[in-house]
């Protein structure tokens, strides 16, 4: 008997869809949800959820880097702290459950244990990031990375495109920026990290399953690569004797795509591409594109790399075009805690389901803590895969089971099982 969907929906999935409908309605675009890091909207969704949080039983405070922090103490003083949480800040026009489905389900499982009068042999804080999606500054995870201890000084300088500073922008929101270096935690006091996303794929979907076991967040390599060629009128140079930047990037961007469909665990994408003063009759001279280089392994990610770096060495060569290639963006992958990985299948097959491991194509705030602690996730099956769209679509039984996949791993969880 198939028991991959719960069959009914009780009154966790509701609320907690009730509630991710309410953030979504905190944006600063009236047809659309939008909500960038320090801006109004950032600080209106950061006021309500942390009056949930109180609502659960928390003590709430914003910390230096506008990140909100419910705390739930352990039944003992002095016992370890197991992190909850995801993003509320959004891209432009988003949908209403990246990052912020991470939140409502914390708070929504630490309200079931307050209600209940549970406490566990952790604390629990359940953690509200402002810049998982870097939209508004340069610099992404600031967040996450201040917990790590990674925030370099010149985070602080990055500035948006009004040319507002990160720094200034965080004393605009009532925050102190020379506060964050002080957010770093001990290692020692911190048993992990655990969040509940939407896949962002379809693996979920096509298995028929509502939740998932991620094993790793991919590292990912971006480049920008130029091509230089040499222009001349359409008409009048043979094509023998052309040096046309564009369609060399062309054969680099097949060769980029039969590299990612060879290769496997590995996805590439060219999202951009461009010919400056580029015009109808003219040879290009002048080509850039990027590259987005993704695997949950960095071994098969970094040999990827070098092999496309060769191949187009070579097209250039053959083509007589000059190359250059500006990386803009290297993160490692973070594997997920094998202690971590059980904990969440323990909870699924006591759920009655079916676990799956896959691994996460997107990051996540994760990509940072992994520097501090043990770091896990749990996937919500999402339609169609579809995500950083209005079209982001869940169903309420399957929030409903993640919810309480939640709740059961906290009170199954051991200290011990956190660490190798």
């Amino acid at each position: 008997m198939q028991h991959d969907r719960p069959p009914t929906v009780t009154s966790l999935g509701a609320a907690v869809m009730a509630r991710l409908a309410a953030l979504a309605r905190i944006s600063a675009d009236p047809d659309g949800l939008t909500r960038l890091y320090l801006t109004p909207a950032h600080a209106q969704a950061t006021r309500q959820v942390a009056a949930w949080m109180g609502e659960a039983g928390m003590e709430v405070r914003l910390d230096a880097a506008a990140t909100v922090v419910g705390r739930y103490e352990a039944a003992t003083p002095g016992a370890p702290t197991l992190f909850l949480g995801s993003h509320i800040d959004t891209v432009r026009n988003a949908g209403h459950y990246d990052g912020n489905l991470g939140v409502v389900t914390a708070i929504a499982a630490v309200q079931v244990l307050h209600r209940l009068g549970e406490r566990l042999p952790f604390a629990v804080e359940v953690l509200a990031f402002g810049d998982e999606e870097g939209v508004r500054f340069p610099v992404t995870l600031t967040g996450s990375r201040a917990l790590a201890g990674l925030v370099r000084p010149d985070f602080l300088e990055a500035r948006d495109r009004d040319g507002v500073s990160l720094a200034q922008a965080l004393r605009d929101f009532g925050c102190d920026p020379d506060g964050v270096p002080g957010l770093a935690r001990d290692p020692a006091t911190v048993l992990g990290y655990l969040e509940v996303h939407i896949e962002q794929g379809p693996v979920l979907e096509e298995a028929d399953l509502p939740v998932g076991i991620v094993t790793a967040i991919a590292g990912a390599s971006r480049l920008v690569v130029t091509v230089e060629g040499r222009a001349g009128h359409a008409g009048t140079v043979p094509m023998a004797l052309r040096h046309d930047a564009l369609a060399a990037a062309a054969e680099m961007v097949l060769a980029i795509e039969a590299e990612a469909k060879a290769t496997p665990d590995l996805v590439a994408t060219v999202g951009q591409i461009e010919v400056p003063r580029g015009a109808v009759n003219v040879i290009p001279a002048l080509t850039r594109f990027s590259l987005d280089l993704r695997s949950p392994s960095d071994a098969v990610r970094r040999a990827a790399l070098a092999r496309l770096r060769a191949a187009f060495d070579a097209i250039a060569a053959r083509r007589g075009v000059g190359l250059s290639a500006q990386g803009s963006y290297d993160e490692p992958a973070a594997a997920c805690a094998p202690g971590l990985m059980d904990a969440v299948e323990g909870g699924i097959r006591r759920l009655g389901l079916t676990p799956l491991r896959l691994p996460s194509g997107a990051g996540h705030d994760g990509l940072a803590l992994a520097g501090l602690c043990p770091i896990g996730m749990i996937f919500v099956r999402c339609a169609g895969g579809l995500s950083h769209s209005p079209a982001e679509s869940v169903t309420e039984a399957d929030i409903d089971a993640a919810t309480r996949l939640l709740v059961d791993v906290l009170r199954h969880l051991r200290p011990e099982t956190c660490r190798p």
